[in-house]
């Protein structure tokens, strides 16, 4: 999609990061297993007139209720904003790691980011936008499929939230009840929800395991079994715990430092939609990340994981 510029832009700004000694020493500190791939812990709109939905709610009363079945699959993705001063990675530049930001922001706005990739992508339409829905969350974009009956919630969370992206992407997986989402187009009025009614979670953004221990993680609420995506370095290594005690089961998630970048996130999703096996969902992803880091197919293959 991008050719040459998209292999300038990674130059520029990705690659450079791989080569700190830093990173190799803390994830060796911390995995205690040599590194295979050399790349990075930190890593770019349709519709017409898009309009505002609300942020799924978790009220006192949504802890105890049982999560909505959508009469449709839904897709909801928690994106840690990069944040040079609030995050313990390797800092990029000022727009790009400013975690207040989400314009700019590497995870969000810019080239690679949720909301740019898949708003320039030909499958999404982005039907509602919310500016400051409150709490934590500074944007939310829902996007439906063009060619299917498929909607994907997407928050853009402050980047010194980042433990509250993480908290609210475990209790999705759970199973917390959202509160209800209406889209209205010009054929009607659609109403779903989003949290623990989604089928698919994902979370995108650095791994703040690395810095800090989530304490009292959420267990699971039910026994639906939603499938996880994990975009975030080594998250396999750290997320284990936290993740199996969700009742979730992971689709995809990494070994090794990595960009977390929406062309994986992508790639994953088009497999997921189409009910391939999880394996086939992991090679996606790691074919994905080598088309566009040039990193070698098999050092991808070795990056990216699916289940236990």
């Amino acid at each position: 999609m991008y050719g040459n510029k998209s292999r300038t832009w990674v130059s520029k700004y990705l690659r450079p990061w791989s080569v700190f000694g830093f990173m190799k020493f803390l994830l060796t500190l911390f995995l205690l297993f040599p590194l295979g791939l050399a790349s990075s812990c930190s890593s770019s709109q349709g519709g017409a007139r898009p309009q505002p939905a609300p942020v799924s709610g978790n009220g006192p009363n949504n802890n105890a209720m049982p999560a909505v079945r959508n009469p449709f699959p839904v897709i909801h993705v928690f994106v840690a904003l990069c944040d040079n001063v609030n995050q313990g990675i390797v800092p990029v530049s000022a727009s790009l790691g400013n975690g207040d930001n989400p314009s700019t922001n590497l995870y969000w706005g810019a080239a690679f980011g949720v909301k740019t990739f898949f708003g320039k992508s030909r499958d999404w339409q982005l039907v509602s936008h919310t500016g400051n829905p409150g709490g934590a969350v500074l944007e939310r974009l829902i996007f439906k499929h063009r060619q299917r009956d498929l909607f994907m919630v997407a928050d853009a969370y402050r980047g010194k939230e980042i433990s509250q992206a993480m908290r609210d992407f475990l209790e999705a997986a759970a199973g917390r009840a959202g509160s209800a989402i209406e889209i209205k187009s010009s054929t009607g009025q659609t109403e779903f929800y989003a949290d623990g009614s989604a089928e698919l979670v994902a979370y995108v953004g650095h791994n703040g395991l690395m810095d800090f221990e989530l304490h009292s993680p959420p267990q699971a609420r039910d026994e639906r079994g939603r499938k996880a995506i994990i975009l975030a370095c080594a998250s396999k290594q750290y997320f284990d715990k936290p993740l199996r005690q969700t009742g979730a089961s992971p689709l995809v998630w990494t070994t090794n430092l990595m960009a977390p970048e929406a062309y994986v996130l992508s790639a994953a999703i088009d497999g997921w939609m189409v009910k391939e096996s999880d394996e086939a969902v992991r090679a996606r992803a790691a074919a994905a990340y080598h088309k566009y880091q040039n990193c070698g197919l098999r050092a991808a293959n070795k990056l990216f994981a699916t289940g236990w």
